[in-house]
């Protein structure tokens, strides 16, 4: 079982469900190091003064606030600890929604919350009301010194937390929408045609990381003391012949394994 990395409770109206917040995701980024290529040392980074030019020893390193241009207010941990709102270690459900009123852009990072020792009876409460309820509830809660928006869900009769940007963080996308380009209804159906012949029922356990395959055969092939050769890469572009590409595209996709039809359900 993974180390916890907080324990507290949901509170639910007048009533606290003690848990336990577990990292949910275990990514399997390939991780590297900077090191000498004449001795193969490792680099490490000092804390320099960017006045002074030399290392500066950790007390006497604060966290400051910049608020205007070079002029910075200081802040200590007490300062902090001050800023804290109440139920510092309370996940308080604010609302029950419909999941699907959520737009997955808010989403930030997922977490496994566990029933803290004791709390099993009333966290099952909690689950099966809200499973079947067929809601999620909004919260706040506090996590490494900053309040947190949180969406709680339940999957496989485990209740899972997503941590959620608030809405004043989401960017907005007025200037980057498409302003032209007007769609002819033939290239219409044929991208329609498109979709529905690439649709099936998801499969998470399909897709892998092809870059992180093809980097860890290089390694081995470097280690082996092979070479490694590049392909020119090339810029994607938007095709000069739209209706000729979708037509190509749509071919080569009947020609290929044929994907298994959407259930009735999916469809509806």
């Amino acid at each position: 079982m993974p180390r916890a990395l907080w324990s507290g409770a949901i509170s639910f109206g007048l009533v606290n469900v003690p848990v336990r917040m577990y990292p949910a995701i275990a990514e399997k980024s390939l991780h590297f190091h900077l090191v000498h290529a004449t001795d193969a040392s490792r680099i490490h980074y000092a804390k320099l003064c960017a006045k002074e030019e030399k290392p500066v020893p950790a007390d006497e390193i604060v966290r400051a606030y910049e608020y205007r241009d070079g002029a910075y207010v200081y802040l200590t941990d007490e300062d902090f600890a001050a800023a804290e709102v109440e139920g510092y270690k309370l996940i308080e459900i604010r609302d029950f929604v419909p999941y699907d009123q959520i737009d997955p852009i808010v989403f930030e990072r997922t977490y496994y919350l566990g029933p803290a020792e004791g709390a099993d009876k009333v966290y099952r409460l909690l689950a099966k009301a809200m499973t079947d309820a067929g809601l999620a509830a909004i919260a706040t809660y506090v996590f490494h010194d900053q309040e947190r928006l949180g969406c709680l869900r339940v999957r496989d009769e485990l209740l899972v937390l997503e941590r959620m940007y608030f809405a004043d963080e989401v960017r907005p996308a007025k200037e980057i929408t498409p302003k032209g380009g007007r769609v002819a209804e033939q290239e219409l159906e044929l991208a329609t045609s498109l979709i529905d012949r690439l649709t099936g029922d998801f499969d998470h356990k399909k897709y892998r990381d092809r870059h992180r395959d093809r980097l860890k055969r290089i390694i081995e092939q470097k280690r082996q003391g092979k070479e490694t050769h590049v392909a020119a890469a090339q810029d994607p572009a938007a095709p000069t012949d739209l209706m000729a590409a979708l037509q190509a595209s749509l071919d080569a996709a009947a020609a290929g394994k044929r994907r298994k039809p959407r259930s009735r359900k999916r469809a509806a």
